[in-house]
């Protein structure tokens, strides 16, 4: 068994959040690769944040965001504990979910959150664009438009602006594995000069 340096092992931790006990184990496991022990507790840190999901998050903060005195952000982030509100982690998680919605002006937090009427308008529009193709062919067009629609206007769906490995669905995830409660973008409210409601 390969001997792991603390240093290796403070370093792990502080990457992922997880107890010390568990990344020299990680560590231990791979033989002191890093990025394998690193992958191992993301893994696991992820099933775990699945099962928090359900738990409700009434605590948290209302974040903003001015950029240049032209866009202004507003967005509430829920959290169980107030004591996690109150933490770093959770401050610049709100801070960089308001930097990405100022940048990349999402319509909906989410995809459950568009209205009925605006996705068959949206599946309207793609099927007159496919018009004579056999029908199979013309449904995964549209849904394959409808998921790029998604992709572009949900929140939770967009590319993470800081990270373009990540989606904005997968930074909150990361951050509910590493802080221990579920953490929810309850809702956003985006203004740019000019720009009418």
């Amino acid at each position: 068994m390969t001997a792991i340096p603390a240093e290796m092992v403070r370093e792990l931790r502080e990457k992922t959040g997880a107890g010390m006990m568990e990344c020299k184990k990680a560590l231990a496991e791979c033989n002191g690769d890093f990025e394998k022990a690193h992958t191992i507790l993301r893994q696991k840190g992820l099933a775990s944040a699945t099962k928090k999901a359900g738990r409700t998050a009434s605590e948290g903060i209302i974040g903003s965001y001015i950029h240049m005195d032209r866009i202004g952000v507003m967005v509430e982030v829920n959290c169980e504990t107030d004591f996690v509100a109150r933490t770093d982690d959770f401050r610049t998680l709100v801070k960089d979910i308001a930097m990405h919605i100022a940048a990349a002006s999402p319509m909906f937090v989410s995809r459950e959150e568009v209205p009925e009427t605006v996705v068959q308008s949206e599946k309207e529009i793609y099927r007159s664009q496919v018009v004579g193709k056999p029908p199979q062919v013309a449904d995964k067009i549209v849904e394959g438009k409808l998921e790029k629609f998604f992709n572009e206007t949900c929140l939770l769906e967009q590319i993470f602006i800081r990270d373009e490995k990540l989606k904005v669905k997968d930074l909150v995830v990361e951050k509910i594995a590493k802080l221990g409660e579920n953490i929810v973008i309850k809702r956003f409210v985006r203004f740019q000069v000019g720009e009418r409601p």
